[in-house]
C-alpha cells in the first residue's frame, strides 16, 4: 500500500465538498507526537485561507476535541473511526499526512512532518484565495525540518 499520489482522483469523503479550490486534508492521530507538533500549524493554513483545511482523525469527537484545545488546531476535523475508511481510501501509511485536493484530483502529498511541503501547501491554498503567501514554519520557530510520523 502507498499514498495516493499526485494526479489521482480523490476519493468522496462524506459531509464534505471538494468545489470552490483546493481543499487540505490533515491525516492524524491524537497519540502521535509528530501530529502534535505539526498541529498548531494548522491553524495558519486556517488563517490564510478560512475553511479550506480540514483535519481527518482517527480519534473518538471527544478525543479530537481535546486534541484541538491542547495543540492549538484552529481547523475543523471531522472522525475517521475504526475501521478507518477515509484513511483507508486515501492509502494512508502513516500520520501526520497532508493532501491537497484541487477539482477532485491529488494536487500534493505531504507524508509526516516536512517544513517545505507544509509550506507549499500553505502558499498553494493561499494563491487560490488571493491571500500573500505565509509560511506555517521557518527554520527559527523551534521545529525540525522533518521528522517521521
Amino acid at each position: 500500500m502507498s499514498p495516493l499520489a499526485v494526479g489521482d482522483l480523490a476519493p468522496p469523503i462524506p459531509g464534505l465538498s471538494f468545489a470552490g479550490g483546493p481543499v487540505a486534508l490533515f491525516f492524524y492521530k491524537v497519540t502521535c507526537p509528530t501530529c502534535q507538533l505539526a498541529a498548531p500549524t494548522m491553524a495558519v493554513f486556517e488563517r490564510v485561507a478560512p475553511g479550506r483545511t480540514v483535519g481527518i482523525g482517527q480519534d473518538p469527537p471527544s478525543e479530537l476535541a481535546r486534541f484541538a484545545e491542547a495543540f492549538a488546531l484552529g481547523i475543523r476535523s471531522v472522525e475517521d473511526a475504526p475501521p478507518y475508511p477515509v484513511s483507508d481510501a486515501y492509502d494512508l501509511v502513516s500520520v501526520p499526512t497532508l493532501y491537497l485536493v484541487d477539482d477532485g484530483q491529488i494536487a500534493d502529498v505531504v507524508g509526516a512532518w516536512d517544513r517545505d511541503g507544509f509550506n507549499r501547501v500553505a502558499t498553494t491554498l493561499a494563491r487560490s484565495v488571493g491571500a500573500d503567501p505565509v509560511a506555517v514554519s521557518t527554520p527559527d520557530d523551534g521545529l525540525p525540518a522533518f521528522k517521521p510520523g
